[in-house]
């Protein structure tokens, strides 16, 4: 009867330390997720505010003289397969004698809301930053969108 209890004693021994190794493993694993969900939200984050000032940087590149700079595309860090962020950037522009073709907010007209010399050529600029969905970095979408409006 003694040799019975000890093993018994034993057998559940080892199912509390499988258990409790099972548990820790669990929450080794949802850690790990929890960290890469933040380094990948950070590093969109990030992305947002380099997309805005690029497109300000674009803006101020762009020759206007036949049309207007409307929309940015760019994926990151490569095109293609290896992408992991899409960037989309739209650009709606407030002012007087805009060139043809120039994006303006929905319900506003070029001239009637522009009070000022100085609020002329005004940008609103939309920024979303998104992960690729082809590619399987996160069991969690991440999409980050950022209004600003800026005088280039």
């Amino acid at each position: 009867m003694r040799k019975g209890f000890s093993l018994m004693t034993a057998i559940l021994f080892m199912v509390v330390v499988a258990s409790l190794g099972a548990l820790a493993l669990s929450f080794s694993a949802l850690s790990v997720k929890q960290t890469s969900d933040t380094y990948l939200k950070e590093q969109a984050e990030l992305l947002v505010q380099s997309a805005a000032e690029y497109a300000l940087l674009a803006i101020s590149a762009h020759n206007f003289s036949n049309n207007c700079l409307n929309t940015i595309n760019a994926q990151y860090p490569n095109t293609g397969t290896n992408a992991l962020f899409d960037i989309n950037i739209s650009l709606y522009y407030l002012g007087r004698n805009l060139p043809a073709g120039c994006q303006t907010p929905s319900g506003t007209t070029t001239t009637s809301n522009i009070d000022t010399n100085d609020s002329n050529l005004t940008v609103i600029i939309d920024t979303i930053v998104s992960t690729v969905t082809d590619n399987n970095i996160s069991t969690e979408p991440i999409r980050l969108h950022r209004r600003t409006i800026q005088k280039p």
